[in-house]
Order: C-alpha cells, then sequence, then structure tokens
C-alpha cells in the first residue's frame, strides 16, 4: 500500500506531546509527517524510531524496552533505541530515528536524522585474516557475510553455497509464502546487487569435498581448491529422505530450499488430496498452509501426539485441536510403507489417495564434510563458547554445531533460524578476532494458521511443566523446569511474558545462577 495511502496512528508528534504522556520506561505511537513513529523514554531520555520491526513488521510499541534497546514482540529482534541500529537477528535493517527536543514539559519530534555508519569495534587480537571462506548459504552463512561488512571488514569474502538459489528466508517457505499470502521477492534476505555492492563472492551450485586444514584451502567437487585464512562451517542440514517403495515418484516432495518450496506450490495448484509425513514443526506448518489452499490435508505420523517431545502432552492436545478444527484429519501411531501412484499404504494397512505427498520426517546436520576433515565431532560439530571447533581458525555455525550453553549447562545443538543467524554474526566477530562468547538465548517460533508459538531457551529434557493460563483459549504460557530451573518457555499470545522470559535467563546467565 503506497504510504499516502496508510491510515497514521497516533498523535502528531512535530506538534508534540506532553512529558506526563510518556513516563519512564513508557512507549507511545505516533507520528511525523507521513510516517509512523514510536517514543520511548528511558530515564530523562527521549528516543524516536521507527514503530514497526524491519523483519516482518511487528509492532515495537507491543515490544519491551530492555535499557537502551527495544525487543520486538513477535520473533525477538532488537534494536539500538539510539542508533536504530538492528542487534538482533531476526532484524538485519536498521530502524529510522529522529531528534527529538524536549521544552515546556512537551515532546516534540523533528527531522529524521541521517544514517550514522555504524561505529567500528576496536581491533580484536592477532592478525586480521586476508581471506575468509565461508561454507553454506543459510542463515548462518549469510549472517556471518553480512556482518563482516557491517563490521568494515576489507578482506575477501568467498561464501560457497550448494544450493542454486542465493540465502532465502527460509522460515516463510513453510508458512506465508507456501499459503500463496507472500509474493516472492519477499524470499530472498536480499536482493542479487547486495553481494556484489558488499564484494561478496557468493558461488551457487558450489559442492565443497574437503578441506585442507595445513594449507588453509578448501576444495570444490569440480577441482577448485579456495584458499582461507579462516573458515565458516555453516553447511545446515538436510532432510531425512524417504525410502519407502514410490518415494521417488514427481508428486512426492521434501521441503528445505526455494527450489522444493515452488515445486509443492506447483502440485498444490492441482491437487485435491495431500498426505504430509511426520507432525514436526516444518511438517505442520505445511499442513496448514496447504490447508489455506484448500486441499484436503491428511497427517501420517509415528507419534503419539504433534510435537509433544519439544513441548509436551497438552500442547500437544491442542495443536492436533487446532489442525482437526481446520479440516485436518491425522493417523498417528502409523507409518507410510509405500507409494503406488496416488495410492499411499500405510503400515496399518489402511492407504490414503494422495496427489501429493510432502515428507517432513526429520533432518540430518550435514557434518560430513567436518568428519573427513578431522574435526572433533560430538552429534554434530563440537565448538568451544566462541564456536571455534577443534582446529583453530575453522569455526561451525548453524545446525550443525554443538556449543555449550551457559543456561542449562550442557552442550546444546538447535536446528532454528534465528540461533543460526545470531551464531553466524558472533561467528563473523570472532574470525575478526574479537573474542565475543555466544551467550544468546535460544528462540524459535511457529505459526499454524493464526496462532503463532513463540519458544525461548532449550529443554531437550524435563521433569515439570507449570502451565500459566488456558492453553485452549490460545491464552498461555509454559515453562519446562528441571530441578526448579526453568529451561525453557513456551507461549501463545503472551509476547511481554515471552520477552520478559528472554530476558531473566539473560540475567540468570550474567549472574551465573545457572
Amino acid at each position: 500500500m503506497a504510504e499516502g495511502h496508510t491510515k497514521l496512528n497516533g498523535p502528531n508528534l512535530v506538534l508534540g506531546v506532553a512529558s506526563s504522556d510518556l513516563p519512564d520506561g513508557g512507549k507511545l505511537i505516533g507520528h511525523c509527517r507521513d510516517e509512523q513513529v514510536l517514543l520511548v523514554r528511558s530515564g530523562a531520555e527521549v528516543f524516536a524510531i521507527g514503530a514497526t520491526c524491519t523483519h516482518y513488521g511487528g509492532p515495537l510499541v507491543n515490544g519491551l524496552v530492555v535499557e537502551d534497546t527495544v525487543r520486538c514482540p513477535w520473533h525477538h529482534a532488537c534494536f539500538d533505541l539510539r542508533t536504530g541500529e538492528a542487534l538482533r537477528a531476526p532484524a538485519f535493517n536498521p530502524l529510522a530515528c529522529w531528534s527529538v527536543e524536549q521544552r515546556d514539559d512537551r515532546i516534540f519530534v523533528g527531522e529524521k536524522r541521517k544514517r550514522a555508519a555504524p561505529k567500528q569495534r576496536d581491533e580484536g587480537s592477532g592478525r586480521v585474516p586476508e581471506k575468509i571462506v565461508i561454507v553454506g548459504g543459510g542463515a548462518a552463512g549469510f549472517a556471518a557475510a553480512e556482518k563482516l561488512r557491517r563490521e568494515h571488514y576489507q578482506g575477501s569474502i568467498v561464501m560457497l553455497s550448494n544450493d542454486d538459489a542465493p540465502p532465502v528466508d527460509r522460515p516463510n517457505l513453510s508458512k506465508d509464502y507456501l499459503a500463496g499470502k507472500a509474493p516472492e521477492d519477499w524470499i530472498p534476505l536480499r536482493g542479487e546487487s547486495f553481494y556484489s555492492k558488499n564484494n561478496i563472492d557468493l558461488r551457487l551450485n558450489a559442492n565443497v569435498v574437503g578441506i585442507d586444514a595445513r594449507s588453509g584451502e578448501v576444495e570444490l567437487a569440480d577441482g577448485v581448491r579456495t584458499p582461507y585464512d579462516k573458515l565458516l562451517l555453516a553447511t545446515g542440514a538436510e532432510p531425512v529422505r524417504l525410502t519407502i517403495p514410490g518415494a521417488d515418484q514427481p508428486h512426492v516432495h521434501t521441503l528445505r530450499s526455494f527450489a522444493n518450496c515452488k515445486a509443492i506450490i506447483e502440485h498444490a495448484s492441482t491437487a485435491r488430496r495431500a498426505v504430509v509425513l511426520g507432525a514436526s514443526f516444518i511438517s505442520l506448518e505445511v499442513a496448514a498452509a496447504l490447508r489455506s489452499r484448500d486441499i484436503e490435508i491428511h497427517v501420517v505420523a509415528p507419534d503419539k501426539r504433534p510435537m509433544e517431545r519439544i513441548l509436551g502432552p497438552q500442547m500437544g492436545d491442542f495443536i492436533r485441536a487446532l489442525h482437526e478444527e481446520n479440516g485436518v484429519v491425522f493417523h498417528l501411531e502409523d507409518t507410510a510403507s509405500s507409494i503406488d501412484g496416488k495410492k499411499l499404504k500405510l503400515s496399518s494397512g489402511n492407504t490414503l489417495e494422495a496427489d501429493l505427498v510432502v515428507a517432513g520426517i526429520g533432518v540430518r546436520p550435514r557434518i560430513g564434510l567436518a568428519e573427513k576433515a578431522g574435526l572433533n565431532i560430538d552429534r554434530g560439530v563440537a565448538v568451544n563458547a566462541f564456536l571455534e571447533t577443534s582446529t583453530p581458525g575453522i569455526f561451525a555455525a548453524g545446525d550443525i554445531a554443538r556449543w555449550p550453553d551457559p543456561h542449562s549447562g550442557e552442550n546444546i545443538r538447535v536446528e532454528h533460524w534465528v540461533v543460526a543467524e545470531r551464531q553466524g554474526r558472533t561467528a563473523a566477530l570472532n574470525m575478526l578476532g574479537h573474542s565475543k562468547k555466544f551467550v544468546a538465548v535460544p528462540f524459535f517460533w511457529s505459526q499454524h494458521y493464526d496462532i503463532p508459538i513463540n519458544y525461548v531457551g532449550h529443554a531437550e529434557r524435563w521433569d515439570e511443566i507449570a502451565v500459566d493460563g488456558d492453553i485452549g483459549a490460545k491464552d498461555c504460557l509454559l515453562r519446562f523446569k528441571r530441578a526448579g530451573l526453568t529451561l525453557a518457555v513456551a507461549s501463545i499470545f503472551r509476547d511481554i511474558e515471552s520477552l520478559e522470559a528472554e530476558v531473566e535467563m539473560e540475567r540468570q546467565m550474567t549472574a551465573g545462577k545457572s
């Protein structure tokens, strides 16, 4: 929608508002000329910033102010109130900032400030690398390359991706884009000009087959050897492939890449009935997206309840009921045994008709390259608190990395988008010698129809689930505890509480209470 037709909310901040309307820690939405602006007071200071998150447009007025930052209520991006800089993924673009004047007990917003270049950090320890190679074109790889240039790194960046498309917004592939509600130009994380403008040598369809740590080179399948001073492995995960008879038919799909998603959409355009294999987050997001295309959906999974392993039995029952309310038919504690044309046979002996089959039966970290290079492996690539592997100068981030989590006190590996982006940015700093520990609290979100589920922390095991609110009423917060310590929090429409839980976990780590 054009700006001239956008309805502006709140007072005209050029004309000013009473200081009493904005108490300490308060937020107020208004407008300055033709743009929405958020006023935030922190102590005696008042800041004026863009009102919506630059990730998916979350309303920052509903977010949480923490010291001189504001956090987005939707997906926990974080912005500097002074500069507008995006401090945490999933946001990368900064917010606009306006000048503010306080006089006669009123607050006035003036001109939009020119964007200041981010301050360059002090040089890290050791020699700055001349050549950095990133293996992987997903969330972690992109975030690392973007962060390197944002930090004014002037050396060579080579990004080797075995995908045929530049880095994309993968969470959208199982949500709005698959549902037909998001245009294709939303999907690339950056336009192709971003890479050339920032002198990032992005090589697509590039398959790395070996790492020679002694010579500091990676070898590609075509025999080309690319030198590096520092190397980031961000190879991500790959879908577990269906191996039953008939799994190689053209209407049987997995979803990981942009090309996968487009192939599913093409089949969905003529499909009347689809079978989704698996009851994971991705699988059920696919089920919801395809239901919005008015396709009959059957979900087949060996689980007793959807997502019980991550969210527990009560939330699992809720998610099943939510999908059933939207017409999805479940076949739980069952698996597919063969596919013969459009007939999908189950282990129970039942048969389902399927014009389209999407298998979401899990993913595996792509650790073969690291294993071959002799890096330490621990159900993933083992890294230290700085995301460096057992071989100095080689870092790992994203789905493959198992790192020491200061909150739980355990080594964990997390297959989630925001974690991968945040790790990519931390790895970038550490390749430049800044010795920054990765201490971010894990976060992910899932969307089912119009119901968002936010999850903060990481709990592989728990001995108690404390429920606040009413899950069935879609107004709840669940705390997953072990020995009295809250390891993770899941919530529905409890955005502020979700952000507060994140801050509390951060404070516990800082205080050394974990």
